[in-house]
């Protein structure tokens, strides 16, 4: 590593982050997209990429640790480089969701996808991992917590898919096995919005220093929700 300044090793990083953002982003949206078309090429081109994705994480981690190592950071900065190390890793589970998606291929065809609208649901996991990033680059306390916001949305969605499916279910002619993946859908997209959430807390603790404590997981948020 040269002896440029620290902060432009910290931009770099921070540029790569946000490519690396780029690419899972897309690749979640195409896989999304190539289920409701049961395009199996287009499959394929999304594993390809979901490769080149673990690599370029695994490329990021490396140069973050390097960074640590030999510049030593303190205070902000130091801040900064754990905070991408951990956008780094939530990003690559987000590609992996991207693969999961794509695997239910077989299970699931185009109305059963239509009937339960994941195209609107994916988009808003989408928009929330988007502005997450956005929050990170322009160190935004204000947009992180509205991302953080915006998560009931998701929850409340895929409560809905929750209980359409079960009710479907009883139905004598319903199709459990389309049922089941679309569930499997549901909880991949509401996966996706854990970790926009969790990008958005990371934010907060590189804006402020506070280390968010997350108590409550998906499971236990369905549950209640289906109390209410």
């Amino acid at each position: 590593m040269s002896d440029r300044p620290v902060h432009e090793h910290i931009r770099e990083l921070s540029e790569a982050l946000v490519e690396l953002s780029n690419k899972v982003l897309q690749n979640f949206y195409d896989a999304l997209d190539a289920v409701r078309r049961q395009d199996e090429e287009r499959a394929r081109a999304i594993r390809l990429m979901d490769d080149e994705i673990d690599m370029t994480e695994v490329r990021l981690e490396e140069r973050c640790l390097a960074f640590l190592a030999l510049q030593q950071p303190v205070a902000r900065d130091l801040r900064t480089i754990v905070t991408i190390m951990k956008i780094n890793d939530d990003l690559e589970r987000i590609g992996d969701l991207a693969v999961h998606i794509i695997e239910r291929m077989p299970e699931i065809g185009p109305e059963m996808l239509d009937r339960f609208d994941f195209g609107n649901m994916g988009r808003h996991a989408g928009e929330m991992t988007a502005k997450s990033i956005e929050a990170f680059v322009n160190k935004d306390r204000i947009l992180a917590d509205r991302v953080e916001a915006m998560d009931e949305e998701i929850d409340a969605m895929h409560s809905a898919v929750f209980k359409k499916v079960a009710r479907q279910m009883k139905d004598s002619d319903a199709d459990v096995d389309q049922l089941i993946a679309a569930l499997s859908i549901s909880r991949y997209i509401e996966r996706m919005a854990d970790h926009a959430t969790r990008i958005a807390s990371e934010v907060i603790y590189l804006v402020t220093g506070e280390i968010a404590r997350h108590t409550d997981s998906g499971y236990e948020k369905l549950i209640q929700s289906l109390k209410d």
